[in-house]
């Protein structure tokens, strides 16, 4: 069975893709820093489908778990597709420019960036040993766009999207993909602005994008997942 791995794996956009995956026979090694939430998405994940899946619970930016994540990969036999999903807004609620605590960028940017390449880095014999390697990064229109408040985390997600795109020039054998999934009824967001009370879509959504890259494997670059769910497989942008 191919094996994936999704950071931010026990809840919201995480949680969604790893149930699809697993819907469709994917094993499956999840992360997340709440140990009993991800336990529990992993117990429920192996109950509905049958599947593997190793709940891993810690954080991302430290070398030793990324070490753990990779080795519980190996133990299900390898790792065919890594998606970067956890990530860190660096306020809560998201402020200016002008207030942005220093501490909160980098924390945004350790998270977010780094630690994601550190898992890449450490993931990617077993990627190129996979016939079908794929890196899917989770990115965000606020990476392309200037909104207001969204300087920080914008930031650190364009320079996600680059590392992505090098990524797949320096890696030819594997897909790299960085997928802007639109606004989306999560915990990140509401965090982000918790006084937006609009209704959004649910995660779940927009995880028939992220199958059809998984599934037709067009050409690594950025994609919007609103565009992959209206027409042909087609790089551009999307919503935060």
């Amino acid at each position: 069975m191919p094996v994936g791995m999704i950071t931010g794996g026990s809840k919201g956009l995480g949680r969604a893709l790893a149930g699809a995956l697993a819907g469709e026979g994917w094993d499956l090694v999840l992360d997340a820093r709440t140990a009993g939430v991800l336990e529990e998405t992993a117990r429920e994940l192996r109950g509905r489908y049958g599947t593997r899946v190793v709940a891993v619970p810690g954080d991302v930016t430290d070398a030793a778990h990324r070490a753990d994540l990779v080795a519980a990969a190996g133990s299900l036999g390898g790792l065919d597709l890594l998606v970067s999903n956890a990530s860190v807004l660096g306020a809560e609620p998201l402020v200016r420019l002008d207030a942005l605590p220093l501490e909160g960028l980098r924390l945004a940017l350790e998270t977010n960036v780094v630690a994601a390449l550190g898992l890449v880095q450490e993931a990617l014999p077993s990627l190129r040993a996979s016939e079908a390697g794929a890196v899917v990064v989770i990115s965000s229109d606020a990476a392309a766009e200037p909104y207001p408040t969204w300087g920080g985390y914008g930031a650190s997600k364009a320079a996600l999207d680059q590392l992505a795109a090098v990524l797949g020039e320096e890696e030819p054998g594997l897909r790299v993909w960085a997928v802007d999934p639109g606004d989306m009824a999560t915990d990140l967001y509401a965090a982000a602005v918790p006084e937006d009370t609009d209704a959004r879509p649910s995660p779940e959504s927009v995880v028939p994008a992220f199958l059809r890259l998984v599934r037709e494997r067009p050409a690594g670059g950025r994609y919007a997942a609103p565009a992959l769910l209206e027409g042909p497989a087609g790089q551009g942008g999307g919503a935060r």
